[in-house]
């Protein structure tokens, strides 16, 4: 990974070491070095943004197998475009009325297992747009028949939503998504901001699919549109009207571009064996600790890469979950867990941004927290307290 002299203590910030995983929150990723000089090169050129984006169309086509593609600001921006494209296809008038859809095909089916929050509830990414979310079934259970009943009133689009936020069962594959779509001519649009698989989902039958363009990929901050030449054209299209809040710069585009070529010329069983052997070293360092066992566990989406779970018994460990992971982002240095299933006893150890020498600074800080303890409080609490945090922005 590319590193220079730390500038975040200038910024006055902590010098966060991150085993969440590629969290917008975090900054999502750490730049590959070669996007950093496509940046940096292209920063001081003006250029005609059309055609750099129809340079990018091509060689995001060629990565995808899309007849088309284009970068944006992120991925939710992506889905909100690709949405308001299903509804005006590239007429230039009712793109620029938009979020008023009087006149328009409006329904955007989504499977209530779908209906997640990642920042923000996707439904707002929908609504945005003037476009109405329709939930399919229950959260648990959507079946052929939710689909099929909901496609009889006239339909914009189905958004699929691949994501470990998602319900992990009882949703409708993808398959049977587009099955009942495409012989109605509705768009199934995908939404798979952190997957590695660039050529699956549209091998599976999505018109289009949205990437973000900061995460896996080591990319700057944008998002990614593929997908067949008329719904991508009538989603790039919307920079004459809600696309304008969400426009791309040059050096995204151009940095994107050189991360996602050295994406795929990256050497995966070198970077699998890096995170691997991090695993291994967390698994043994934490072994003999009291009320803590360890668990490797796949990716639930099927990204190439493991996390290692780690499993609290609070009366053995003396804490709980969520307070261990609290004290080790409260450190020296900060340590920041995957900790979205913490009221479940369990948080995880995501290798995939490691520095150098940094996973045995977290296997150390682990067992620190747990030898000096610190403040117990509830998860009712901890929610609290982290919302009075964010709503007392900036103090």
């Amino acid at each position: 990974m590319h590193r220079t002299t730390d500038p975040r203590p200038a910024l006055g910030l902590r010098p966060v070491i991150n085993v969440a995983g590629t969290m917008t929150y975090l900054g999502a990723s750490s730049v590959r070095a070669e996007a950093i000089a496509a940046m940096a090169a292209i920063l001081p050129e003006f250029v005609e943004m059309g055609a750099l984006q129809r340079y990018a169309s091509r060689a995001l086509a060629a990565a995808t197998g899309a007849e088309a593609g284009f970068v944006t600001a992120s991925a939710a921006a992506g889905v909100s475009l690709t949405l308001a494209g299903a509804m005006t296809g590239a007429d230039p008038a009712r793109i620029e009325r938009l979020p008023d859809t009087e006149g328009m095909t409006r329904r955007v089916l989504i499977q209530a297992g779908h209906h997640v929050h990642y920042g923000a509830p996707v439904t707002q990414a929908i609504r945005l747009t003037g476009a109405e979310p329709v939930l399919l079934g229950t959260a648990t259970r959507v079946e052929p028949y939710h689909l099929l009943s909901a496609l009889e009133a006239p339909t914009a689009a189905v958004l699929f939503v691949v994501s470990h936020h998602t319900v992990d069962h009882g949703q409708l594959s993808l398959e049977e998504v587009v099955a009942q779509c495409r012989p109605r001519a509705v768009p199934v649009i995908v939404d798979a901001a952190s997957e590695y698989d660039l050529t699956g989902f549209l091998a599976r039958g999505a018109d289009a699919v949205v990437y973000s363009g900061h995460k896996f990929l080591g990319g700057p901050t944008a998002g990614i549109v593929v997908g067949r030449t008329a719904l991508v054209r009538a989603a790039y299209l919307q920079t004459l009207g809600i696309g304008r809040g969400m426009k791309v710069g040059k050096e995204s585009i151009v940095g994107v571009l050189a991360a996602l070529a050295a994406f795929q010329a990256r050497d995966a069983q070198a970077v699998r064996a890096r995170e691997d052997a991090a695993i291994a070293l967390w698994a043994e360092r934490l072994a003999d600790l009291p009320g803590l066992t360890t668990a490797v566990v796949p990716d639930p989406t099927g990204n190439p890469l493991v996390r290692l779970e780690v499993l609290i018994n609070p009366s053995q460990a003396g804490t709980t979950a969520w307070d261990l992971a609290d004290w080790l982002a409260a450190g020296d240095p900060p340590v920041i867990v995957r900790d979205h299933m913490v009221e479940h006893g369990r948080f995880q150890l995501d290798p995939c941004n490691l520095h150098p020498g940094e996973a045995e600074i977290v296997a150390d800080c682990i067992r620190q927290c747990l030898a000096q303890g610190g403040p117990r409080r509830t998860l009712a609490d901890r929610r609290a307290a982290k919302l009075a945090a964010l709503l007392a922005w900036p103090e």
